[in-house]
């Protein structure tokens, strides 16, 4: 088997070192940090290329051992809607070979690419290396266009067409779960035989089951209280306002329940989505209170308050934040839809709902708060599930991809594996 040594992976829309919960920072942020970083426990150096954000940024960041963030200047030194990063993708592919080409070693032996626009580059800085391309698309195109609702803005044609492009010209292509590499098949024509198959994972050092009764002291949490908690971006997709309503509506017909209502995370795209406009239009402003995305220890803390963290999405291709949860020993009710049916176990660990009607939120709510003893069992399965996630599993899946893509490409005796042109 060739021995991978060295892996370019491009972020060009969100950078790895962000805050996730923030602007276009969600899970993919974290995956890629992650999965960087256990693959470089392997003995794999991954260098990183994402666009630089403001002015004065440092060219190189070293988030962990054997892994560097490079960051690209493409446009003007700031933040993007990340609809106009398209336009820089061959001025960030000319940097970025340029930067290969100041590098001493000055190869690589796969490109990875996450998410449409980094795919759409990584198929161009391919070619001109000589180099397979595995790719995870994080979110689809024409998955999201199934779930808009009356006045919302489609995904454009321009993603779609370039997700296409991805599947036809990738080596391999890398899913978070068999539904949506069951996705890729029937939206894009996939060849099932270059799919790969691996589920994201959750740092087990940081998110665990203890001192849960010190954390909901620590934030607030009165005993009695029953605390809800939605972690993520503030956006539709994301359905902070399918919580607020089942809420609402849970405390209109059970006052005898004493709610807490904890929402982290900041606003995403549409600008028009008012949070604190729904909270109070719903006469929830003595219950729920808003804050700003916190890092991954302080979110443990959270997790570990909370008697219920809700998940209400419209898409999600894993949820990392319900690993994360369950990890801490919390239930989660999350949608049917997406990689949350393989992250949550129905009726062990947490809870799905089908649709997004507050009065079935509302419902599963008040199931979950009559039934304590449930809410403790499924937290500690919950706990149990979390650990066949570690990030250790996923690197090794995606190494395996790796491995795959250079044997397909290059043949088993004829170019060797660090061939540069």
């Amino acid at each position: 088997m060739s021995l991978i040594r060295r892996v370019a992976f491009l972020s060009l829309h969100t950078s790895p070192m962000e805050q996730p919960g923030s602007g276009d920072a969600g899970g993919m942020n974290v995956y890629v940090r992650a999965l960087a970083a256990a693959l470089a426990e392997t003995g794999v150096e991954v260098e990183i290329f994402t666009r630089s954000t403001a002015a004065g940024q440092p060219a190189v960041e070293h988030p962990s051992p054997g892994v560097c963030v490079h960051n690209v200047l493409a446009g003007p030194p700031r933040k993007l809607p990340k609809e106009e990063l398209p336009e820089l993708l061959h001025s960030m592919v000319a940097e970025i070979d340029r930067i290969r080409h100041l590098q001493p070693h000055g190869r690589y032996d796969v490109v990875h690419s996450h998410y449409w626009v980094s795919g759409v580059a990584g198929l161009e800085l391919a070619e001109l290396w000589r180099l397979p391309l595995v790719h995870t698309m994080h979110t689809m195109a024409k998955v999201k266009n199934q779930l808009l609702e009356s006045g919302e803005q489609p995904e454009p044609r321009r993603r779609e067409d370039g997700e296409q492009q991805i599947v036809d010209g990738a080596a391999r292509l890398i899913a978070n779960t068999g539904t949506e590499a069951a996705e890729l098949v029937s939206h894009y024509n996939a060849d099932i035989d270059r799919i790969d198959v691996a589920p994201p994972g959750v740092d087990l050092a940081v998110f665990t089951p203890a001192f849960r009764n010190r954390d909901r002291a620590g934030h607030g949490v009165a005993p009695g209280k029953f605390h809800l908690l939605f972690a993520g971006r503030i956006q539709r997709l994301k359905g902070p306002q399918v919580l607020i309503k089942a809420a609402a509506l849970l405390r209109s017909r059970r006052p005898d329940i004493d709610l807490q209502l904890t929402i982290l995370g900041a606003v995403s795209g549409a600008k028009d989505f008012n949070l604190k406009a729904l909270i109070s239009a719903a006469g929830m402003d003595d219950v729920a209170t808003h804050h700003p995305p916190v890092n991954a220890p302080e979110l443990a803390g959270w997790y570990r308050s909370a008697d219920v963290v809700v998940m209400p999405s419209y898409s999600e291709s894993f949820g990392l934040v319900a690993l994360e949860a369950q990890a801490c020993g919390t239930p989660v009710l999350a949608t049917k839809v997406g990689g949350l049916s393989r992250a949550v176990q129905d009726g062990r660990t947490g809870m799905l709902v089908e649709g997004h009607k507050a009065s079935d939120w509302a419902d599963a709510l008040e199931a979950l708060y009559d039934d304590p003893q449930t809410r403790t069992d499924m937290g500690r399965a919950a706990a149990i599930h979390a650990q066949d996630f570690g990030w250790q599993r996923t690197a090794a899946i995606t190494l395996e991809s790796y491995h795959t893509a250079v044997s397909q490409y290059f043949g088993t005796l004829t170019i060797p594996v660090g061939h540069t042109p």
